[in-house]
């Protein structure tokens, strides 16, 4: 029996490298603090674990991004970072409000502890983690895999970036509620990268915004030393 061309494929075998980074990254956020692992090593073995997935069952699909609007798409990532900053700078204790921090959403806490909030390699790879790695595995989940999914089981077979009302909506909603506190500027954040993507039909300048938006963020915590923005 001759083996099945890729467009015979099912959809659930093909959606592995680009579900496969982003699902180990929550199971990590669940589990990770459960395994006691001590700092620096928690951070080295969790940037490791994720960037050791990318390079194998994600490496197809990580190698074939391409970034077409690079200007346009860096000045939209430091937008972004400025809209996530700015209702906290501008408004005394705006975030400690019910509607952020609540029995839903959860509390407003770093994932470093304080004592290694002045190690440099512990800082460089919470760094690593949020400029280069986090991107990319969201982004092929968010904008890459689950919107397509939403609008055909046979994913695949849909292009990248196409408009369906449900698809927008919903992926913004479960993207707010990955950032908890945080969920209304997450909320908008999604929204803006899903009309990026509508718009540019490129899956590599989306994974620019994010790198961008993220590495901003983070020259914004280690300059400000507001850590709460590294959840």
């Amino acid at each position: 029996m001759s083996a099945p061309l890729p467009s015979e494929m099912t959809p659930q075998s093909s959606a592995t490298p680009w579900v496969a980074p982003f699902a180990v990254f929550m199971l990590w956020l669940a589990v990770g603090p459960s395994l006691g692992l001590p700092q620096p090593w928690e951070s080295i073995v969790r940037v490791g674990v994720l960037l050791a997935v990318l390079l194998t069952i994600s490496r197809d699909v990580v190698f074939s991004l391409r970034v077409r609007h690079w200007i346009p798409s860096t000045l939209l990532g430091l937008v972004v970072c400025g809209m996530w900053v700015l209702p906290d700078q501008l408004f005394e204790g705006y975030r400690s409000h019910w509607l952020f921090q609540n029995s839903v959403t959860g509390e407003i806490t770093t994932s470093i502890p304080e004592g290694e909030l002045s190690n440099p390699l512990v800082l460089s790879l919470r760094v690593l983690r949020a400029a280069l790695l986090v991107p990319i595995l969201e982004e092929l989940f968010w904008r890459g895999f689950l919107p397509r999914w939403i609008v055909d089981n046979n994913w695949e077979r849909v292009p990248m970036g196409t408009y369906n009302t449900l698809a927008f909506v919903g992926t913004a909603l479960l993207f707010a509620s990955e950032h908890g506190p945080y969920w209304e500027v997450g909320l908008l954040c999604g929204v803006i990268y899903n009309w990026y993507m509508w718009k540019t039909k490129s899956l590599g300048d989306l994974v620019l915004v994010h790198a961008v938006t993220n590495a901003a963020l983070s020259a914004f915590v280690l300059v400000t030393k507001q850590y709460a923005y590294w959840m």
